[in-house]
């Protein structure tokens, strides 16, 4: 598949089937993926957490509204932020839009993998910030950026995206 193929039938799944396991290799394929985006002077601001834990998955669940699709999801990975890393005035500040393009790799690369995937926004919402900070307990000036439910999928989504001729402007 190309990658214009992959984007093309990347979609925001929401239903898996409970019980299918994701491999600890297709996994590594993913958080490779993730590794691999672009970032501001190379600064690569993120972790990832691999939550497997059933029972901190459905914390997650009980506290951001956006979430359910974790009860059949086989793992979560939540991306996060380390600000801290980007600390010169080139490329201060950059972390939304460098854990943006790692998110988006690992949705690419779980299409390419025949995995289905859903970005469940936390930041910037504080509240949610604080909880799922707490739920796994991150250190100081690790900021979770998303949540990614990760599993083999339950449904087909139909096609979300397109090319809208409107929308550019060449000059």
């Amino acid at each position: 598949m190309t990658a214009t193929q992959v984007i093309r039938e990347r979609r925001s799944i929401r239903k898996f089937k409970k019980g299918e396991k994701v491999s600890d290799e297709q996994v590594h394929l993913l958080l490779e993926a993730a590794m691999l985006a672009p970032s501001a002077c190379n600064t690569r601001p993120w972790e990832f957490i691999v939550l497997r834990n059933r029972e901190k998955l459905d914390e997650i669940r009980s506290i951001h509204p956006y979430t359910n699709m974790l009860e059949t999801a086989d793992l979560a990975i939540i991306v996060s932020a380390l600000p801290r890393t980007q600390f010169k005035a080139i490329d201060s500040g950059f972390f939304p839009q460098d854990c943006a393009a790692a998110t988006q790799n690992i949705l690419l690369e779980a299409v390419a993998q025949g995995l289905g995937a859903c970005w469940c926004g936390v930041y910037p919402k504080e509240a949610l910030i604080g909880q799922i900070t707490k739920i796994l307990d991150l250190e100081a000036g690790v900021v979770p950026f998303c949540v990614i439910a990760v599993g083999v999928p339950d449904e087909t989504g139909g096609s979300r995206g397109f090319y809208e001729e409107g929308k550019v402007r060449f000059i």
